[in-house]
């Protein structure tokens, strides 16, 4: 099973992020010859807490169950350093302290950890760009190995990435995925980054997005990983992803599947959004459906975390219930952008029917985003769980039903 997770993590490694933060991807464009520029500095100092009361049997902000870290990232980047050769670099570190209480014990935000996050080498020719090194990958463009933003920081991938414009009104990438570092624990260590395809082949991806209706976006991604269990078999991933925006109206419709070659038991998944925007507010429905006969859930293979899925929330990547085999979930929601922050207030719940994960699901997320400063901005969120499937004397895990979990995070950009 793990295999077959890191394996297709490589192939969907393309570009980069998601979670409770809503990271601005980065825009995938083909980079003209350009005289040279010198370098461009980035940087951010983070500090971040959370919490969870185990369903009153700790406290919130105990020893026992409160994470406390904060973080240094540097970068830099040329467009040009010789010849059309760009270049960027960027290095970061964690400094955590924490007794681990389930949710928060390090790992889920990162441990003290440090090293090279991104390295890497660009050149454009015409209408195709090249990107090849450790670096981000987009959700939007790779919607199985994107780099996540609820972190500490991203996490990233060593990957060639090949971006072409040629078609108007059409992006076509192809990358190549070798090693990953997941989003959690000592995630920043140069050991962290390792291969996804055990044998050490090479996992490819192919993404088509094209806009030429106005307001439309389609998206289409195919994936293979040769070989991947060293005993022949292949896995190939389909998924595709169509986005219609009308300004005060919005409609999304995703779906695809998994499939592990012989081994059988392929997973098919779609699901639907639907949203809307009335002044200061917006609101929006959406759900999701992944067939219960599946081997693979729908995740971000990259991290084993977070999901593509719309019914993404806060937390219910815990045992990725809603991304699961044999789940159905619903979220409902919306937010209030306001003079003194943006409050956002989202409701999921959901049912599973497989033998491993069988039970229902409920989670209240409540989040509040502040640009204090045009250089810091402060994230703070409120998150209730029920989840009866750690109820069931025969389910893994030693979880109570309900959990009340806190977090809060302040970035200061040195840009």
């Amino acid at each position: 099973m793990k295999k077959i997770l890191l394996l297709s993590v490589v192939a969907s490694t393309m570009i980069m992020a998601g979670g409770d933060i809503t990271p601005v991807e980065p825009v995938i464009e083909t980079p003209a010859v350009v005289e040279a520029s010198g370098w461009d500095y980035t940087g951010q100092g983070v500090l971040y807490t959370q919490t969870v009361d185990s369903a009153g049997n700790n406290d919130l902000f105990s020893d026992e169950t409160t994470y406390a870290g904060w973080g240094l990232q540097l970068g830099a980047t040329n467009s040009d350093v010789f010849a059309g050769i760009g270049a960027g670099v960027e290095v970061s570190g964690i400094v955590a302290s924490s007794e681990a209480g389930f949710y928060t014990g390090g790992g889920n935000a990162g441990t003290t950890s440090g090293g090279i996050t991104q390295a890497y080498l660009t050149y454009g020719a015409g209408s195709t760009s090249f990107k090849v090194g450790r670096q981000q990958l987009p959700k939007s463009l790779s919607p199985f190995a994107f780099s996540e933003g609820w972190q500490v920081f991203k996490n990233t991938f060593d990957a060639a990435l090949v971006v072409n414009s040629s078609i108007p009104n059409t992006t076509l990438v192809y990358a190549a995925v070798v090693n990953s570092n997941g989003s959690v624990g000592d995630y920043l260590n140069e050991d962290a980054f390792t291969q996804i395809n055990e044998n050490g082949d090479v996992v490819h991806m192919v993404t088509a997005q094209n806009k030429s209706i106005d307001g439309l976006t389609l998206t289409g991604s195919f994936y293979f990983a040769p070989d991947f269990a060293k005993d022949g078999n292949d896995l190939s991933v389909i998924w595709g992803d169509a986005k219609y925006n009308a300004g005060s109206f919005n409609l999304a419709l995703q779906g695809g599947q998994i499939d592990p070659d012989s081994l059988g038991e392929t997973t098919t998944a779609f699901g639907g959004k639907i949203g809307a925007k009335f002044g200061m507010f917006t609101a929006m429905a959406a759900y999701s459906s992944v067939d219960e006969d599946g081997l693979v859930g729908i995740t971000n293979f990259g991290t084993g975390v977070k999901s593509p899925l719309y019914t993404q929330m806060v937390l219910n990547n815990v045992g990725q219930y809603h991304a699961a085999p044999g789940s159905e979930f619903v979220k409902v929601g919306g937010a209030a952008k306001t003079s003194v922050g943006t409050f956002k207030a989202y409701f999921g719940a959901g049912t599973n029917d497989s033998d491993e994960t069988k039970g229902d699901y409920t989670q209240l997320d409540l989040m509040y985003v502040k640009q204090i400063t045009e250089n810091v901005k402060f994230f703070a969120a409120y998150v209730y769980t029920d989840d009866d499937m750690y109820t069931d004397a025969t389910a893994t895990g030693v979880r109570p039903s309900e959990n009340n979990f806190v977090r809060f995070w302040a970035r200061y950009n040195f840009n």
